[in-house]
């Protein structure tokens, strides 16, 4: 502000400084700078009653203003991109588990409803069970893709009842549960009838 003639362009030294706010916080963060930039320049000339001509302005304004402006927008347009690429991959990875979810649950129920219509119980059963195994392992393989961590909260009542089988399954000691309960449910089915 004190030192330096015309001639030292010492407003050229605002480069740096615009070039790291435009890269950091993008277009409207380094317009500001340039502009900043260009009020320090004009405060200055002022200041030292320094006489420019209108090429020596034009030096020293549109370089400042330009690389905010440019390299801001630069900075802006990359990282749209980069969220742009992230959606995608998230959109292929939701596409391929529609997939699995589609070839593993929806076909084996599908089977499982075909056995029971055809009169074919055990047959269905198998397939129905190997389902509802084939089920445990998909959300337990997205849960551990998903890299959650712990839950804290719970997702609903953890009172085991037979008439809430996922309950009996999401127990603490499932598989125990689970055999207790595939082993009741046939004496409730017997004493209702």
């Amino acid at each position: 502000m004190y030192f330096g003639s015309p001639v030292d362009a010492y407003s050229m030294l605002y480069a740096l400084p615009i070039a790291l706010v435009a890269t950091t916080f993008g277009l409207r963060a380094g317009t500001v700078a340039g502009l900043l930039a260009v009020g320090l320049t004009v405060l200055w000339a002022m200041t030292q009653s320094v006489h420019l001509t209108p090429t020596g302005w034009a030096s020293r304004v549109l370089p400042l203003l330009l690389l905010g402006v440019l390299l801001g927008h630069a900075t802006d347009r990359e990282r749209r991109a980069h969220e742009e690429h992230r959606r995608l991959e998230a959109a292929a990875l939701l596409h391929r588990e529609a997939i699995e979810v589609n070839d593993s649950l929806v076909q084996g129920m599908a089977a499982a409803k075909w056995s029971f219509e055809a009169g074919q119980i055990d047959t269905g059963t198998r397939i129905l069970d190997r389902t509802i195994a084939d089920a445990h392992d998909l959300v337990s393989s997205l849960i551990r893709r998903a890299d959650m961590g712990a839950r804290t909260e719970p997702l609903h009542d953890r009172s085991t009842s037979l008439h809430d089988p996922v309950r009996i399954l999401d127990s603490p000691d499932g598989p125990a549960k689970r055999r207790w309960a595939e082993a009741a449910i046939p004496q409730q089915r017997d004493a209702s009838s």
